[in-house]
């Protein structure tokens, strides 16, 4: 069995609902074999609104954490309820340090379809659930994958995460293996 030696923290940013922070709790256990903690959810990502872009930086939100994280925890995925970018694209579903210890995960645009209609929870927990791991893999050091059938292939839109299973590519599996093996 793979086991960090210590606990991924799971850091609410704001009003998340809990069956969501579990639902990532579970599959973050489940998938990748490590154990999670959930910590006290912090306020609001008041700090990292952009006023012209009416987004919030992913940089800030995971500056901010980091200090706020003890170093009992081996990662940080922060998450939160608000659209979220990074400078160059329109907008991402999560960010990540590569290679580093904090991550956020924004659940906001998970809980519309393409089309504009609503999805169901089951549909919501499994995008996050997704969203999640995939930015945990970059924690541990991995890169986007080209096998699109790689939990580690990039997705832009919701389309293409949808499509996407809840598991690595063998290539991804054992890199995964290797950085948990060396404590990454």
């Amino acid at each position: 069995m793979i086991f960090a030696k210590k606990p991924i923290a799971l850091l609410p940013i704001g009003e998340i609902p809990e069956i969501r922070i579990k639902s990532v709790a579970a599959h973050i256990e489940g998938y990748f074999n490590l154990c999670t903690e959930i910590l006290p959810p912090l306020a609001n990502p008041l700090y990292a609104f952009h006023k012209k872009r009416l987004q919030y930086s992913a940089a800030a939100i995971i500056d901010k954490m980091a200090p706020e994280v003890p170093e009992d925890y081996e990662k940080i995925i922060g998450l939160v309820d608000v659209d979220i970018f990074v400078p160059i694209l329109t907008y991402v579903f999560g960010e990540a340090q590569q290679g580093g210890r904090c991550a956020v995960v924004s659940f906001h645009r998970l809980k519309k379809n393409s089309d504009g209609s609503s999805p169901t929870e089951a549909q919501v927990l499994e995008r996050s659930a997704k969203i999640a791991l995939h930015e945990l893999g970059h924690l541990f050091g991995l890169y986007h994958c080209t096998d699109d059938k790689c939990l580690m292939h990039f997705c832009g839109d919701l389309d293409e995460l949808d499509k996407t299973p809840l598991s690595l590519c063998r290539y991804c599996s054992v890199f995964l293996r290797e950085a948990l093996r060396r404590g990454r």
